[in-house]
């Protein structure tokens, strides 16, 4: 393949338009020179604030070098899609859940984007081939040793916000992101500047403390880390901080200025399933495990698995006990759970029940 400058500007043009052709929001493209983030990752892993997920430490330089990870690489396109639901309202409608309801992260409640933005990146990769032959390149979203937010921010699709996610002034940050590495050497994009400014709204609002320092958080005290990638028990002391928050955590960005800005999807697989923008928790704690694998069928959340499902809604049930303490469904419900044969969800479980008074 050997493609002119011009010839090259028309292909990124054109990619740009197929990707929002297949839904998304918005194409850039970027190198592949991650030095400056490469130095930051590791000072965040020699901080420990990756706590259980090995794998950020697990892969070498190929996380931060992605001509290592996919031999050939020269340039990432990437790109990003909305997932918020329609509702103008939606901030407001967010802060309001009541203490018995689950709040689930409003990106888990409909199909695992983890497949959306890999078919349609598929698709688009495809459709490159199309236009120009074969080419090499590789699609990932947020599955493999890939520093999106670092590759996103560089293409100029935003910037890192003092939560460490990436923010856009059209679009605040209610987005997933995916990339396509390729072997073709298209233009580059410019990235864009920081516009957080003074404001550390993120950081006043965190309810576990777990955004250390300005674009610093450590996992280990983090809600979404805490009710998803931690395998064992919840630390004692953090489990009142986490609320009714069953999985994962939107606290950053619901209270972000920049999120009045925030795009609905165009994709209705991001649409709410199974009610899980307002169920009751007492309700999601008595899902058997196989109500759980089939109520949860293309969900993301089905990767913790039905124990720490279990485990989490025993925190937010007794959690509750600040504004509902002792009420009878509550407490049999937890007591319905005694029995179950992991030690972790009865050691939750007696927790939550202590929280209302409950000495079982």
């Amino acid at each position: 393949m050997n493609l002119n400058e011009q010839a090259l500007a028309d292909l990124s043009a054109k990619i740009k338009q197929w990707g929002k052709d297949l839904g998304f929001a918005e194409i850039r493209i970027a190198d592949t020179d991650l030095s400056q983030a490469e130095g930051q990752l590791q000072q965040w892993l020699e901080a420990g604030y990756h706590g259980e997920m090995a794998y950020m430490a697990s892969h070498g330089t190929k996380r931060s070098r992605p001509a290592e990870l996919v031999p050939g690489t020269v340039r990432v396109i990437s790109a990003r899609m909305n997932y918020l639901p329609s509702s103008a309202a939606w901030r407001a409608i967010e802060k309001q859940h009541a203490p018995d309801t689950a709040v689930i992260s409003i990106y888990a409640r409909g199909r695992d984007y983890h497949k959306v933005l890999r078919t349609r990146l598929q698709q688009l990769a495809e459709k490159i081939n199309t236009d120009i032959g074969e080419f090499g390149y590789r699609v990932f979203t947020d599955s493999a040793p890939v520093m999106e937010v670092a590759l996103a921010e560089k293409s100029g699709l935003g910037w890192r916000g003092k939560h460490s996610l990436l923010l856009s002034r059209e679009a605040g940050s209610m987005f997933f992101l995916g990339e396509i590495l390729v072997d073709i050497p298209l233009p580059v994009d410019e990235p864009v500047g920081d516009h957080c400014g003074q404001c550390q709204s993120c950081m006043d609002v965190c309810p576990t403390k777990a955004i250390v320092a300005p674009y610093q958080v450590d996992a280990r005290r983090c809600v979404s880390y805490l009710t998803i990638e931690l395998h064992g028990s919840i630390p004692v002391e953090l489990r009142p901080l986490i609320g009714n928050r069953v999985y994962g955590c939107d606290d950053c960005q619901l209270f972000c200025p920049w999120n009045k800005f925030a795009e609905p999807a165009v994709v209705d697989d991001f649409a709410v399933r199974n009610g899980l923008d307002h169920a009751r928790m007492v309700h999601l704690l008595l899902w058997s495990e196989e109500q759980f694998l089939r109520m949860l069928e293309g969900s993301p959340i089905r990767r913790i698995g039905h124990e720490r499902w279990l485990r989490n809604m025993a925190v937010g049930l007794g959690n509750a006990a600040s504004s509902m303490r002792g009420d009878a469904e509550i407490v049999a419900a937890l007591r319905s759970r005694l029995a179950h044969p992991s030690e972790m969800v009865q050691e939750h479980v007696k927790w939550a029940l202590a929280q209302h008074g409950d000495g079982a």
